[in-house]
């Protein structure tokens, strides 16, 4: 995800939870106001891959999923006029790791409060907490309206 670093960007992590949808209507308001480019994140890994000696795992197909979840997410969250001006990149990895890398450079590191996982009472995921701690950019935590 190599950019050009004289690119104003914000980098929005994007999980298919309320929040993140949440941080992607933020972010994408916020670079209209600052004339940035947004790019959304979506990181996949396969759980309890490590260890695992299950049937072959088709990687390709596990990411090509995820792209196409993606597209449809923004476009059911923006609209397709604003879903087609934010750039998107799905990842394999650790989701706190990629976002920070993703995050190098940016103008601001938008995430959601609460993924889709972790417990229903905490404040912070563990992802946008770790982010929040690590990150070399501001970073901006949006929580979602509903609870």
């Amino acid at each position: 995800m190599a950019e050009d670093v004289s690119e104003r960007r914000v980098v929005v992590g994007v999980d298919g939870s309320q929040s993140s949808y949440e941080a992607l209507r933020w972010a994408v308001r916020y670079a209209g106001l600052v004339g940035a480019a947004v790019d959304a994140v979506a990181v996949w890994e396969l759980p309890g891959l490590y260890g695992w000696s299950g049937p072959a795992v088709d990687m390709d197909v596990d990411e090509e999923e995820t792209r196409e979840k993606m597209s449809r997410e923004l476009t059911d969250v923006l609209g397709p006029d604003a879903a087609g001006s934010v750039r998107t990149h799905v990842v394999h990895g650790n989701p706190a790791d990629v976002l920070l890398r993703a995050g190098e450079g940016a103008e601001v590191l938008v995430v959601g409060s609460r993924g889709r996982g972790g417990f229903a009472r905490a404040l912070l995921g563990s992802v946008s907490q770790h982010v929040s701690q690590h990150a070399s950019c501001p970073v901006v935590i949006v929580r979602s309206g509903k609870r």
